[in-house]
């Protein structure tokens, strides 16, 4: 099964997220975008990729060692930018060095679990909103994201998602997200 360790923000912060979003469709371009679903939207702390279901005990068991080490903390959906061209995204705010933490912590468990974790890139606080279909410049968008603030939230809980992969063969399908565990921070 395809896995990741993530923060999910709280629905009030996501509708505040979903006006922003709402305001960037109309811009050039908007339709060669793929955007993502309000259902999937959150921080990946770290990618797991495909996990055999025998080593979920142990993984649950170093997720939820790591959620306890870190304590509750504040974060606010803020600014935006982009990767290149190719991905549109909305950053955080706040207390990104206990997200940096926990997400360090969260592939250590994981590698401790027997999983190999994609530790390629350095942890960078984003939540992803669209994919370029093409050639689409995307700095518009990064701009008009740019003086994004949302209300502060407490991130309380650290989730182990799978990724469903899309209907093959089904046009504009998506993958779905499921939260197979989540672990309260700090206890």
């Amino acid at each position: 099964m395809r896995l990741f360790a993530a923060i999910i923000p709280p629905e009030s912060a996501l509708a505040e997220l979903t006006a922003v979003v709402d305001t960037l469709r109309p811009l050039p371009g908007a339709d060669r975008l793929r955007w993502t679903e309000l259902a999937g939207w959150h921080f990946t702390l770290a990618f797991l990729g495909e996990v055999d279901e025998g080593l979920l005990p142990e993984l649950s068991e170093r997720l939820e060692r790591a959620a306890r080490r870190h304590p509750p903390h504040e974060l606010r959906l803020a600014g935006g930018g982009r990767f290149g061209d190719r991905i549109l995204w909305v950053g955080a705010d706040g207390d990104r060095t206990t997200l940096r933490d926990l997400a360090r912590s969260t592939a250590a468990g994981a590698r401790r679990a027997g999983v190999d974790v994609d530790g390629t890139h350095s942890f960078h606080a984003h939540l992803t909103l669209a994919r370029a279909a093409g050639r689409v410049d995307l700095k518009p968008y990064a701009a008009a994201l740019a003086d994004f603030t949302g209300t502060a939230w407490t991130v309380d809980r650290l989730a182990l998602v799978r990724s469903h992969p899309p209907v093959s063969g089904v046009p504009g399908e998506r993958p779905r997200y499921e939260v197979l565990r989540s672990w309260g921070l700090g206890h």
